[in-house]
């Protein structure tokens, strides 16, 4: 089905940001997240804008196995394996589980393989409480991996809770926590996400897994891309279909929830929570049309949206909006 709606997608926007990462940690290796197909960028399409990493990370199982038909690179597998039969498909396509949980652990001790071995890596629960070992587990947890005789290589990975605040000392807390628990460990480390490549550099160790700063976005509370350096990779856009003059107290859209003050002109823009616009997009919500931004009026539609054009006598029905 063909929408007016379309989100383009830069790829040299995507290897810019790459090298954005690559220089904020120069030491360590990177582990690009392209889980939920390229954060919605379109995996197999953005693929090619990631040689540069050494490694790529995903969330499910049935991500990787996808992913490994078109990529030689390392996979890494965040959520792990979710049943027993997952092991036998990391070995058969060189998948990298992630061990968060003892369950998981007793599934790998009752598995074995006669010619395939397994890298993994340990989650270390270092204060997010989401996904990890406990702290005091994390030590038994490493042996009861690197004892089977189908792992060849165990790292360590935790995860920050509020890296995207730099005011907040919380990350400090969490990284002496996971260096404390890790410190006696054989085993490369990591728990740089985007806010720690850029704002937190004792967080770097072995191994940084950038993922939404590859696609553009700032991962830190109040700042924008253009702060750090990032180039957006997706640009979506839709035409203006009608133009309507308003009066002052008219309503527009659904619930009648936005009641003009003035005299306004709007644009009636091809683009709605059917193409994946957010339906809670408020009245704020920025547009930007031939050089002027303006923002929504009214709720968003299924199909359509309505911006304000009031005093843009320059703009036409078809002209390109871009959201």
């Amino acid at each position: 089905m063909n929408r007016p709606a379309r989100a383009t997608i830069d790829l040299e926007a995507i290897r810019h940001n790459v090298k954005v990462a690559k220089r904020a940690a120069p030491q360590s290796r990177v582990l690009a997240a392209v889980k939920a197909d390229a954060y919605g960028h379109g995996l197999t399409r953005v693929l090619s804008a990631f040689e540069e990493v050494d490694a790529l990370a995903v969330a499910s199982v049935e991500e990787a196995v996808a992913l490994r038909a078109v990529s030689d690179k390392d996979i890494v597998v965040l959520q792990g394996i979710r049943q027993p039969e997952h092991l036998a498909l990391c070995t058969k396509h060189a998948l990298q589980p992630v061990f968060h949980q003892s369950q998981q652990l007793d599934w790998l001790s009752r598995w074995s393989s006669q010619d395939s071995m397994l890298s993994v890596w340990l989650k270390v629960d270092s204060g997010m409480h989401r996904l990890g070992f406990d702290l005091d587990a994390v030590e038994r947890a490493f042996v009861r991996l690197s004892d089977h005789a189908a792992v060849n290589r165990v790292a360590c990975m935790t995860h920050m809770a509020c890296a995207d605040d730099r005011s907040d000392d919380y990350t400090l807390q969490q990284l002496k926590a996971f260096e404390r628990v890790t410190a006696d460990l054989s085993a490369p480390r990591s728990a740089a996400n985007s806010a720690c490549v850029l704002g937190w550099p004792q967080a770097h160790y072995d191994w940084v897994r950038p993922g939404i700063m590859l696609y553009g976005a700032s991962p830190f509370i109040g700042d924008t891309a253009q702060d750090w350096g990032l180039q957006p990779a997706m640009r979506l856009t839709a035409p203006i279909v009608a133009i309507k003059h308003c009066r002052k107290g008219d309503a527009v859209g659904y619930g009648r929830s936005w009641v003009c003050p003035k005299p306004m002109t709007l644009g009636v823009v091809a683009i709605g929570y059917g193409d994946g616009y957010p339906r809670h997009a408020n009245n704020q919500t920025p547009a930007w049309v031939k050089g002027h931004t303006t923002h929504l009026v009214g709720r968003v539609s299924m199909d359509m949206i309505a911006i304000d054009l009031t005093g843009y006598t320059d703009v036409s029905i078809d002209d390109e909006v871009v959201l």
